[in-house]
C-alpha cells in the first residue's frame, strides 16, 4: 500500500502556549505537514497564496472582522479554514461555517479532537465543538459577526452598487438595505462607503 501524501497545513498567530501547544501536536502526526506556522492575521492571504495549503487553523481572536474570513475563503478556496475561538456559541459556528469555514472549534478543545478536525476539514466534511463545555452561552472575544444577508450587502457595496440598485438584486426595500449597511459599517468599524472600501483594499 503506496504511503498517504501529508495534508499540507498552515497555522495562524495564537497565544504563545496555544501555539506551542499546537505545533507539538501537529509534529507528532506524520500525516500532518505544517508548512508555515504563527502567521500573523495581516500576513495570512499571502501565506495561503505561496504555500496554498489544504488547511489553514486561524484564530479568530486575532482577526479585525469576520469579512476576513469570507475574503479568506473566496480567494483560496482550496484551503480549508479551521477557525480556533474562544468558547464560541453554536449559533456563532454555524455562522462561521456560513462565511466559508469548514471548521469551528474551542481553544479549549482537546489536542485529539483538534487533530481529528485538520483531518475531517480536508476532506470537506464541517466540524463544531462536540461538547457543552466548549461553548459559551455569553459569545466569545472577538469581531462581531455579520448576518448572511449582511454579507450580500457587504458583497454589492464592494462591487460600488448604490442602495437603489442592491436593492432590486437582492428584493427588498432601500430603507432595508440602509438598515444592513448601517449594521456592517458598525460591525466592521467604518463610517462610510470611501472607509470600508479604504478597509477591503487593504485586505
Amino acid at each position: 500500500m503506496a504511503p498517504r501524501t501529508p495534508i499540507t497545513l498552515a497555522v495562524g498567530q495564537f497565544e504563545d502556549l496555544v501555539s506551542r501547544g499546537l505545533r507539538a501536536l501537529i509534529e507528532e502526526d506524520a500525516n500532518v505537514e505544517l508548512v508555515v506556522h504563527d502567521v500573523p492575521a495581516d500576513a495570512i492571504g499571502p501565506a495561503l497564496e505561496e504555500h496554498q495549503p489544504q488547511v489553514a487553523i486561524l484564530n479568530f481572536g486575532s482577526l479585525s472582522s469576520p469579512l476576513e474570513v469570507h475574503q479568506l475563503h473566496s480567494a483560496h478556496p482550496g484551503t480549508r479554514l479551521v477557525v480556533l475561538a474562544s468558547r464560541p456559541t453554536q449559533s456563532e459556528c454555524n455562522q462561521m461555517l456560513t462565511f466559508g469555514a469548514t471548521a469551528c472549534l474551542s481553544k479549549e478543545t482537546q489536542a485529539r479532537d483538534i487533530l481529528s478536525a485538520i483531518h475531517l476539514a480536508s476532506r470537506g466534511l464541517h466540524v463544531l465543538p462536540r461538547t457543552r463545555a466548549e461553548l459559551s452561552p455569553d459569545g466569545f472575544s472577538g469581531p462581531e459577526l455579520l448576518t448572511p444577508r449582511e454579507a450580500d450587502v457587504l458583497e454589492l457595496l464592494q462591487r460600488g452598487q448604490s442602495n437603489a440598485q442592491i436593492a432590486v438584486a437582492l428584493q427588498v426595500s432601500v430603507e432595508t438595505v440602509r438598515t444592513h449597511a448601517r449594521h456592517v459599517y458598525r460591525k466592521l468599524g467604518v463610517r462610510s462607503r470611501r472607509e470600508l472600501a479604504s478597509l477591503t483594499a487593504a485586505r
